[in-house]
């Protein structure tokens, strides 16, 4: 094992006012990978055996204690991430609904009974847990989508070793702390911290991890499938997104707008749910067009700890500088601008990475901004002569996370439920969100399949073990 000699510290600074240090962070070795890969894996013998209840209610505890430490907790993540604070607020809340949903799941049989065809035989299949997990996550919903890999991997016999993104270490340590607290032992979850293409590597190559779930861009995603799959590993990726909303004429224009504005905008647009794109029926595409820009325009931007700021700063100067490039991409290949697209450049917002929400019209389906992911507060808007049209855009997309519709037409909802490329259809309503109980994930490249959140993560966190027992005596009781 190469052992580093010059380890890395990254300064976190706030995305709302660089000049505030937050915190450092010190790199992880790659010795310090090992021994934390090595231990989960002693770990598992011990923690597989515990009785499946009193790890959930390790996790019981855990939310209770998230909850309690709320206010410290969002006012860390808004520093760190630039999320406004009723944003973060609402994630911590999620966080916690995740861990009493899997708490739960400590009482509840996984496996089952199954007829056989010879007399004097007991057949029945269980579900056991698969061993150390590396967990990597993404810094855009920093508490919520590491809990939600971590809680159904943990109550299911599980360890985990969990590599935060560098945008956002500062609140898994904090996270990673109160799941301690609430008694779950340091070995059976560790942490290590660091960049993908170091830290990240060397735990998906590690010898005694056996599985990694994965939330990120395509391009990680795909190297990591490759490396998996080498060495045999079950993998989890949930990927990109380009979302489409679809907006009838029949709907109610100012709740979709709402909607829309509510499914681009929030969180700056830094959500692989977030609506990418909308396709509106041409009979009423105007008056929704001065309906979305009413609002958009209304969004107050600013400090993101402040109850009334609406967008905050994206969360570094490296995705400040993205999304403005596809904004200029976007006015450099025909779009044209509805509201937004101009730097910020007075006020509160010199000191900070915020970016004008920004709506674009007369797209093509062929240009950058309606192709790929952008993840910033740039939302497209596209007329279409009729629904059938809208579908057949919306599922050109290579992408398949989410997908909305607004209409008050039965059978057209019911049509978009069934042949929407999407592994998440919303009928009137935005295309970002999922409850906890509710699986998560996507089609095409937006997910390698599997399915977070809810019953579905049983599949990926266990394996089945089917069981044979052969009695060769009957008795007679006559």
């Amino acid at each position: 094992m190469k052992v580093d000699t010059n380890k890395k510290t990254y300064m976190r600074y706030n995305p709302a006012n660089i000049d505030e240090l937050i915190g450092k962070v010190e790199e992880s070795s790659l010795a310090e990978v090992d021994i934390a890969a090595t231990s989960a894996k002693q770990a598992f013998i011990n923690w597989k055996n515990k009785p499946s209840i009193e790890r959930g209610d390790i996790l019981r505890v855990a939310a209770d204690l998230l909850e309690a430490n709320m206010e410290e907790l969002a006012n860390l993540a808004t520093k760190e991430t630039g999320k406004v604070i009723r944003e973060t607020r609402g994630e911590i809340g999620r966080a916690a609904a995740i861990l009493r949903y899997y708490g739960q799941e400590g009482w509840r049989q996984i496996g089952e009974h199954l007829p056989s065809a010879f007399i004097g035989k007991t057949l029945y299949s269980s579900r056991v847990p698969i061993g150390p997990i590396a967990v990597i996550s993404p810094w855009n919903f920093p508490i919520a989508i590491p809990i939600w890999k971590m809680a159904p991997a943990l109550v299911f016999g599980n360890t985990v070793v969990w590599k935060p993104s560098e945008e956002s270490t500062l609140t898994a340590i904090k996270v990673a702390e109160i799941l301690w607290q609430a008694g779950l032992p340091k070995d059976v979850l560790q942490m290590v911290n660091g960049s993908g293409t170091t830290i990240g590597e060397a735990l998906v190559c590690h010898k005694d991890m056996t599985a990694v779930t994965f939330t990120g861009s395509n391009q990680v995603g795909n190297q990591i499938a490759i490396t998996a799959a080498s060495q045999q590993k079950k993998y989890q990726l949930e990927l990109g997104g380009k979302n489409p909303a679809i907006v009838l004429a029949d709907c109610d224009l100012s709740f979709a707008a709402q909607s829309c504005i509510d499914g681009a905008m929030k969180q700056s647009g830094q959500r692989c749910t977030a609506t990418g794109i909308v396709y509106v029926e041409e009979a009423v595409y105007d008056s929704f067009k001065t309906i979305l820009k009413n609002i958009c325009n209304e969004l107050k931007i600013g400090n993101p700890l402040s109850e009334v700021t609406d967008i905050g700063p994206v969360v570094s100067k490296r995705q400040y500088e993205k999304v403005q490039s596809y904004i200029q991409k976007g006015l450099e290949e025909g779009a044209k601008l509805v509201c937004g697209g101009q730097p910020l450049a007075n006020g509160y917002w010199h000191n900070g990475y915020y970016i004008q929400p920004t709506i674009f019209e007369n797209v093509k389906e062929d240009m950058t901004i309606v192709k790929e992911e952008i993840f910033g507060p740039v939302l497209c808007l596209r007329k279409v002569a009729n629904y059938k049209e809208a579908l057949e855009a919306a599922n050109s997309s290579k992408y398949g996370l989410s997908a909305s519709i607004f209409t008050n037409n039965l059978h057209q909802a019911f049509h978009f439920i069934q042949h929407a490329e999407a592994g998440m259809v919303q009928v009137n309503g935005e295309t970002g969100g999922a409850e906890p109980q509710a699986p998560f994930g996507g089609m095409k490249a937006s997910s390698s399949g599997s399915r977070e959140q809810g019953q579905a993560a049983v599949e990926f966190f266990t394996e089945i073990k089917t069981v044979s027992i052969q009695t060769f005596e009957t008795l007679d009781y006559d």
